[in-house]
């Protein structure tokens, strides 16, 4: 697979087939439905109780989040690692024309749930923006553009439409398209890696709490991997495809996550990392990583 600078899209694909900037959160612009339109249990993740549609007692007037620096401290590191892949200014704003659901009671209820299908559109396009760029999956650029569109054209309905999209059928036909130029692209790297060292093989083994040091996930399937509490320290996981991988409190001191495949900020958010870790370049580095990792 030709190699390609970060960030840099495929040959013959607009800029904004890719750009991901109306994907990230804008806070300013929602009206907080990340703190009232889930529902949690109390939990490593989480220090209360919340039922779903009702209002965090943190949310303030203004729709913010009054402990928001301090949510890891005060037991809340779920709250810190959610992203809505910008769902949340596009139903605030766009679905609901910037009504707000306190001001308009009677909106509650079909904005939050807009807010769980939009989140799901927003990731798929977040997930097929990437797989656009990557110069091995040149032959796949027709149906994922295609696919694009036809998410985009989703995220354009009303409430009550969206109260009624199967999106669950959308994502299993998108996953499935993306799960093929994933392996377009892993199967290259394979070949690079063979000549090195056999990578090991994740799939189907529980990798809870698991200890990968060193481990060489080169183009690893790891997509839905459980890796709660792994040891990935200076494991390599260049191009691995980590597509829904669950990375809570995983280990990722000195790890290598350069070029691995559909990582998203939530799962770097929520796992612990150092300096050292590499991380793809259109994410950033956990403020909360310390220097060592711990």
């Amino acid at each position: 697979m030709a190699r390609r600078p970060p960030g840099e899209p495929a040959a013959g694909t607009s800029s904004a087939a890719v750009d991901r900037g109306r994907l990230r959160a804008d806070c300013a612009r929602c009206f907080g439905l990340c703190c009232v339109a889930p529902g949690f249990a109390a939990s490593a993740d989480f220090a209360i109780d919340k039922p779903a549609g009702q209002p965090c007692p943190n949310l303030d007037a203004g729709f913010g989040c009054a402990i928001h620096p301090r949510l890891r401290p005060l037991g809340f590191p779920g709250c810190a690692a959610f992203d809505c892949f910008g769902a949340g200014q596009q139903v605030s704003q766009v679905t609901f024309g910037g009504r707000d659901w306190r001001a308009a009671p009677r909106t509650a209820l079909p904005m939050f749930e807009a807010f769980g299908v939009m989140r799901q559109l927003h990731e798929i396009l977040w997930y097929l923006g990437e797989a656009i760029a990557w110069p091995a999956a040149a032959p796949l650029l027709v149906e994922l553009g295609a696919a694009r569109d036809a998410t985009e054209r989703l995220t354009r309905l009303d409430a009550a439409e969206l109260r009624g999209l199967e999106v669950a059928a959308h994502r299993r036909s998108v996953g499935e398209l993306l799960r093929r130029a994933s392996e377009r692209v892993r199967a290259g790297e394979l070949v690079r890696a063979a000549a090195r060292r056999r990578p090991i093989d994740p799939r189907g083994t529980d990798l809870i709490g698991a200890d990968l040091r060193g481990a060489d996930l080169r183009a690893a399937d790891l997509r839905g991997a459980q890796l709660v509490g792994a040891d990935l320290r200076r494991a390599d996981l260049r191009f691995a495809d980590l597509l829904g991988a669950d990375l809570r409190g995983a280990q990722l001191a000195g790890a290598d996550l350069r070029d691995a495949l559909f990582v998203v900020q939530s799962q770097l958010d929520a796992a612990r990392g150092d300096r050292a870790t590499r991380v793809p370049s259109a994410l950033v580095r956990p403020v909360h990583w310390s220097a060592r990792g711990d």
